[in-house]
């Protein structure tokens, strides 16, 4: 024990030793002149601004570059919180700005950032900040670039190749997949605008490691991240788009992506008033993108009803939603959330059932929180998580332990819909199969559930909690058969029976908004695990 404990603390060290040593050369003269090796290549295409809109979230007001006062900003922006700081050194805000705006101040704004920064600093060269830096200084030209003077457009060349260099030399060692798909598209980007033929086929070659990295045999993402699912898909059209108005060749692995993941796009995320709250994913309306797609004549067709592990049944006027899908590998599972067999039921687009959502700070103690199987519509045995998590070094929490799910069925008929599937998540810690059953009544807007307990050799007396949650907006009202709640949406009457269990009001969080949090209720059905196989019925019918 000492000896491990020894060894552990010795390659602690070396890895500091390591890094330091590492941010010295970085900052160093030496790889300064690294990466200034640069080629004397003008710019010889200039994208269509209108491709990268989906990449932005606009305001419908635009301003004018008059409106800010940002040349002496940049000495004193070690003083904004991360986010402001990112928002200020990343330029996306260029996108916000009429283009009549003057191109003078502009110019004179990134002539004052270059003065500053022109060599690597950590923060501010920082991949994911470099590479929007580097999008939004190309996809601006008109305001960046054109009718300058020769002195400013040698300097505004050398920095972008400059930080491509720098991008190229240390995006592969970087553990952040959504970095590396902007800096890949980035490193594109540079090479279409000044016809570096080796820009083109590294940030090519880049992008399909990635792909083949992170995404599954059916194309979806292995971390089952719902944004990343719409951020990949975002940036891959996107790229498609640049290389299309370039006349560059579109290699077909990029077109298969895109085909896969849109599918997958159209089933779970598109035309959504509010997004579906499954592992990482918080109230995001995908109205935008939508638009978008159609703008530019994408259109996906979903032709199955399962993708990822999320089986979603729905007609014109209920959609019902749920995660039969295994916990990602440990290396993907940053952002999973212990939902196991959660469900969301929706009606008329407003959520009767919903999930609890996800607290995206990591360094929050809302973020372990908002991932606890407690926060989902499903069960949990003695208070504890269906996956068990483990923190990594830069304080992420990581799947430990993973389960197997068996015996799905799912059944879709004009009348009727029934999913079915069991896991094992319980069954070394408290001896237990758990076994979902839900059925959907079109006709009578009748929804059953069952969720039946299996005991296996290990069994031992457990507490059960079978949460169902809601809203905040929405008002419970607990009868007094005590066997009977009433639900009261905006757009319709709802009551949830279930007998022969305890069931009560319980408050909870609420983490649907982008990391914020809110009160809400759920209901809670409560008892102890016994001997015999059981069943706990439960019922929500419209009233």
């Amino acid at each position: 024990m000492f000896l491990k404990s020894s060894f552990l603390n010795f390659g602690s060290i070396f890895f500091h030793i390591v890094k330091q040593i590492r941010k010295i050369y970085l900052n160093s003269p030496i790889y300064n002149k690294k990466i200034s090796k640069i080629d004397d290549k003008v710019i010889i295409y200039k994208p269509n601004q209108s491709i990268l809109n989906c990449l932005i979230k606009f305001d419908k007001k635009k301003y004018n570059i008059e409106d800010f006062s940002l040349n002496s900003v940049w000495n004193k922006s070690t003083n904004l919180n991360h986010k402001n700081f990112k928002k200020l050194h990343s330029f996306f805000w260029l996108f916000t700005l009429d283009l009549k705006s003057s191109k003078k101040i502009t110019q004179n704004i990134i002539s004052n950032w270059i003065d500053e920064n022109d060599k690597y600093k950590q923060h501010i060269w920082d991949l994911d900040i470099l590479s929007k830096r580097i999008i939004a200084w190309i996809s601006n030209s008109k305001l960046t670039y054109e009718n300058s003077e020769t002195n400013y457009k040698l300097r505004f060349n050398s920095l972008i190749k400059k930080q491509t260099n720098h991008l190229i030399n240390e995006i592969k060692s970087s553990e952040k997949l959504d970095d590396k798909i902007i800096g890949s598209t980035a490193i594109i980007l540079v090479g279409l605008t000044y016809g570096d033929t080796y820009y083109i086929k590294y940030g090519i070659d880049l992008l399909k490691q990635i792909l083949n990295f992170s995404l599954d045999t059916s194309s979806f993402p292995k971390s089952r991240n719902l944004r990343q699912l719409v951020l990949y898909l975002k940036y891959l059209i996107v790229i498609r788009e640049l290389l299309k108005e370039s006349q560059t060749n579109i290699p077909d692995f990029l077109d298969e992506s895109i085909f896969y993941l849109g599918k997958s796009y159209n089933l779970l995320c598109a035309k959504r008033k509010n997004g579906i709250l499954f592992n990482g994913n918080f109230e995001d309306s995908n109205k935008e993108f939508d638009d978008y797609l159609n703008l530019n004549k994408y259109k996906f067709k979903d032709d199955a009803n399962e993708s990822g592990g999320y089986v979603v049944l729905k007609n014109k006027k209920t959609s019902l939603v749920i995660d039969f899908g295994k916990a990602p590998e440990k290396r993907f599972s940053k952002d999973y959330q212990a939902g196991l067999f959660s469900f969301e039921f929706s009606y008329l687009g407003e959520k009767v059932i919903t999930n609890s959502g996800y607290f995206q700070d990591y360094k929050h103690q809302l973020n372990i929180i908002s991932k606890s199987t407690a926060t989902h519509s499903t069960l949990i045995l003695n208070n504890t998580s269906a996956v068990r998590f483990v923190k990594n070094k830069y304080g992420n929490t990581l799947v430990s332990k993973n389960f197997k799910v068996f015996n799905k069925e799912i059944k879709s008929e004009k009348n009727f819909w029934m999913l079915k599937a069991s896991h094992d998540a319980y069954s070394k810690s408290n001896g237990v199969i758990h076994e979902r059953q839900i059925q959907y009544f079109h006709d009578d807007y009748k929804l059953q559930g069952c969720d039946k307990l299996i005991k296996t050799k290990n069994f031992n007396t457990s507490h059960f909690e079978l949460r169902f949650h809601l809203l905040p907006e929405i008002k419970l009202t607990k009868l007094l058969n005590n066997d009977s709640i009433l639900i009261e949406s905006n757009n319709a009457g709802w009551k949830f029976t279930c007998k022969n269990h305890n069931i009560d009001i319980e408050k909870g969080l609420y983490f649907g908004v982008k990391n914020k949090y809110l009160e809400n209720k759920n209901i809670l059905v409560s008892g102890l695990t016994n001997f015999e196989e059981q069943n706990i019925f439960w019922e929500i019918s419209k009233i």
